[in-house]
């Protein structure tokens, strides 16, 4: 079993769980919380890892004043996203500068689970999981580490994942910002697709 401390996803978890028990490795891509959550399975079990894409990721803040003042925040939230209601959530989010190139209605955007949104903020939000980056070094597994080309923070957080990862291979998303797979699918795909046939 994973260990409760990594807080890996409980989904990720009885995946990982199902293929341990079947001797199976998976290539996992994950965005944004998905992609350190998967950073995390990789340092968890690394024999079901094949290969990790990574997509407007980070290994978490290495700064403990910084991740304190996070997980406060994301409490916050967490308890706006409860009195509130998932939509208005939602509304205030997508409105953001990062998403402005996100079509109004992308697949899947839609949850209305408020408690299950405010339960993954507080659960695994960067400012409740550790930071991974002194780890990283042990990650065997082939990496691509992507960006959107407009998202300057994920892409300096990209070069430094990149250069602290072994195995791993830096690429941006022409054109597009921090949602790049919702944005420009098909220039996220000519990226992704070739590095997936080679691993």
């Amino acid at each position: 079993m994973l260990t409760p401390e990594l807080a890996i996803g409980p989904d990720l978890w009885a995946v990982a769980d199902q293929l341990g028990d079947t001797g199976g490795e998976a290539t996992y891509v994950g965005y944004s919380m998905g992609g350190r959550v998967t950073l995390h399975l990789a340092l968890a079990r690394p024999e079901l890892v094949r290969a990790l894409a990574l997509l407007g990721a980070t290994a978490g803040i290495d700064d403990d004043g910084e991740r304190i003042a996070r997980r406060d925040a994301d409490e916050a939230l967490a308890r706006s996203i409860e009195a509130e209601g998932a939509d208005a959530f939602l509304e205030r989010w997508l409105a953001q500068p990062m998403f402005a190139a996100v079509p109004p209605e992308p697949s899947g955007a839609r949850c209305r689970d408020a408690s299950a949104l405010a339960a993954s903020l507080r659960s695994l939000g960067t400012g409740t999981q550790a930071p991974l980056w002194d780890r990283l070094a042990t990650v065997e597994a082939p990496v691509l580490v992507l960006a959107g080309e407009r998202d300057e923070k994920f892409r300096a957080l990209g070069r430094r994942l990149a250069a602290t990862l072994p195995h791993a291979e830096l690429a941006t998303v022409a054109g597009a910002g921090h949602a790049a797979h919702l944005e420009r699918p098909e220039a996220f795909l000519e990226v992704l697709r070739p590095w997936l046939a080679s691993h």
